[in-house]
């Protein structure tokens, strides 16, 4: 009976994990008479693609995709390149009077703020060094609000890697770098992937920063072209529809891609035997 009681909640819960992707994926394929029909067509509807026709027809929904994933992709690999040196020294070497936890937690804390606080700061920078507009600029911004992230996230993973792996590297004469790319990051390898799955999620999600510092198409990112399809006189929901579920597409991509991998990051550590 407990069995078949988890069953039916496992059910519940994954009916209304699905209901908005499903819903979503169906108004981008009906006819406008048929999004707004009442009570709702939930099955019984007559399909049509020329909603994703019409998103990239005039090649900007295209321009913005690959906006995105230039941007998410390159702001995620220099994250982990930044942040994977610097939480292997904070978790392998010692700090004197408790310095780890402390600057640990001082780089964590830049993710505490609102991001709205630096919104003006950060554009009258882009501004000072020409970079309003542009995806080099979303890419630095990007990279600035995931290292935090993957230098609390790798310092834990780093954590639970024994010591003596390192050291027999070590004592075999290789050095401290390399026995971290050879030896410490093959075994963290699920870790990698939790981490760049989530920054890729955050990189690929980011509305606010792209909307305040991208007035352009040529840098508009995903989120905000989709947004522009609201306009003062409509809301095209067709072409909102089909373009947000293209976008889910190359996270889901990745993550299946993933799968394996970020299962046991995210339990790493969790079992010790």
């Amino acid at each position: 009976m407990k069995a078949l009681i988890k069953y039916v909640l496992a059910a519940l819960a994954l009916t209304a994990a699905l209901a908005p992707v499903y819903w979503l994926f169906t108004i981008s394929i009906k006819r406008e008479i048929d999004q707004f029909a009442s009570p709702p067509l939930w099955f019984h509807f007559q399909p049509t693609w020329r909603h994703y026709a019409a998103s990239f027809s005039d090649g900007s929904f295209a321009r913005y995709l690959w906006n995105s994933a230039l941007v998410a992709s390159v702001s995620t690999l220099a994250a982990l390149a930044l942040g994977v040196p610097a939480a292997y020294g904070l978790a392998r070497l010692r700090w004197p009077g408790g310095w780890s936890a402390k600057i640990g937690f001082w780089i964590l804390s830049t993710r505490m703020l609102p991001p709205i606080v630096t919104i003006v700061p950060l554009f009258l920078m882009m501004r000072s060094a020409g970079l309003l507009n542009s995806r080099v600029g979303l890419i630095l911004i990007y990279t600035a609000f995931n290292l935090p992230f993957v230098v609390w996230m790798m310092q834990g993973f780093f954590r639970e890697v024994p010591r003596e792996l390192e050291e027999a590297a070590m004592l075999d004469g290789d050095s401290r770098m390399g026995a971290l790319l050879r030896v410490i990051l093959p075994v963290v390898r699920p870790g990698l992937a939790a981490t760049a799955v989530f920054c890729v999620i955050v990189a690929w999600n980011e509305f606010l920063f792209a909307l305040i510092m991208t007035q352009t198409g040529a840098s508009t990112t995903l989120p905000v072209g989709i947004a522009s399809r609201v306009t003062q006189y409509e809301i095209n929901w067709g072409a909102m529809s089909a373009a947000g579920v293209v976008a889910m597409a190359p996270v889901l991509i990745f993550a299946a891609a993933a799968q394996r991998y970020l299962v046991r990051g995210l339990s790493l550590g969790a079992v010790k035997g």
